[in-house]
């Protein structure tokens, strides 16, 4: 079985699916698990601004409902052993951070880079558009600090990112984190465990 999962850094919708997905697919062995890059803002400025918890705010009706909802994706973070940082991580261009797992996908280490990203820029508030931290994250996954540092300062994987973006756009995802199974229909990767693990079986895909 191919899984498809689309996601971006900057989505804190995306850890917590990693973690439910990880936790479907426990003692599985049947499934390619790929991970597809596809950014939530293609033009993000390279320079942090706005928190991700004012960010939020942009989109609710006010205060109390920003906080509401900035405390549920919170809490929704911590029942999958997730600490979410709303107030500190600070949404950038996250091109050059995909770039990353792709080189850790070339290496066999894409899910070790991407937990680091997603760690490294949710709970620790780290600019993942900075060169030094996607070098020291690269390398704490176990990448090589060389092609790390060939990918950091240069352009190689850029194509691969775009590939998955069109790839998105021809299966018909439109956001993210989405999952694909077999070139299947997308679906939401936010579901629950329960509900992943029988939606990644081949009797509850028909």
């Amino acid at each position: 079985m191919r899984v498809e999962v689309y996601f971006d850094i900057l989505c804190p919708w995306c850890y917590i699916g990693k973690r439910r997905l990880a936790t479907a697919l426990a003692g599985r062995d049947d499934v390619d698990l790929v991970w597809r890059s596809m950014e939530l803002d293609p033009d993000g400025s390279p320079t942090a601004g706005p928190t991700a918890a004012e960010v939020i705010a942009q989109y609710q009706s006010g205060p109390e409902q920003a906080a509401a909802r900035v405390r549920q994706i919170q809490s929704l973070g911590e029942a999958e052993g997730v600490r979410l940082d709303l107030h500190k991580a600070r949404p950038v261009n996250s091109f050059d951070a995909h770039r990353l797992v792709h080189l850790g996908a070339a290496h066999g280490r894409a899910d070790e880079v991407l937990e680091r990203l997603l760690h490294g820029y949710h709970t620790e508030g780290l600019d993942i558009a900075a060169p030094e931290v996607l070098e020291k994250l690269g390398v704490e996954a176990g990448l090589d600090p060389v092609a790390v540092r060939r990918v950091v300062e240069g352009t190689e994987f850029t194509e691969h990112v775009r590939a998955d973006e069109r790839r998105a756009v021809e299966a018909g995802v439109r956001g993210v984190p989405s999952l694909v199974v077999d070139g299947g229909v997308p679906a939401s990767a936010v579901q629950s465990p329960e509900a992943l693990a029988r939606l990644l079986t081949p009797r509850s895909r028909g």
